[in-house]
């Protein structure tokens, strides 16, 4: 008898050399999309587009201004969203948050285009005793940004 509900597995064929899941199936995520709540939308979405070089893909008004955008930079996508300033405009962003990203790209050409642009890194290209190069950005509201590469020939 086969189960139901969500701890049902699909079954699938057993391809050669490869093993076959744990069941119940553990979460398998692909994609990631953080939202970030910003306070002052159209200073953040100039930065992340401007400075870093993210595409807008999509902006929403309410009462005609702006209250969020999303943002790609290749199958990466943030969502940015005005704060409305319930809990008070003291309230710090970006406290204890780290965003990793990881590109193909030459980190070293990268970072030198985002301070062409304006931008301040945080932390210069450096090499990984694990075997990576990265380089750390700061968001307009404190949100620390390292991307990451393997390191470059």
């Amino acid at each position: 008898m086969a189960k139901k509900g969500p701890t049902a597995s699909r079954s699938r064929k057993n391809t050669p050399g490869r093993p076959l899941r744990r069941r119940p199936e553990t979460l398998r995520l692909r994609t990631v999309m953080p939202a970030l709540t910003v306070s002052d939308i159209e200073t953040s979405v100039s930065w992340y587009r401007d400075v870093m070089g993210f595409i807008v893909t999509d902006e929403w008004t309410s009462k005609g201004r702006l209250g969020g955008a999303t943002l790609k930079a290749g199958k990466v996508e943030f969502h940015l969203i005005q704060d409305d300033f319930a809990r008070g405009r003291r309230r710090k962003k970006g406290e204890g948050v780290r965003l990793y990203c990881s590109t193909a790209q030459n980190l070293d050409l990268m970072a030198a285009d985002i301070k062409a642009r304006g931008g301040v890194l945080a932390q210069e290209p450096t090499d990984r005793p694990w075997g990576t190069r990265d380089f750390a950005v700061v968001d307009p509201d404190g949100f620390k940004i390292t991307i990451t590469a393997g390191q470059q020939a």
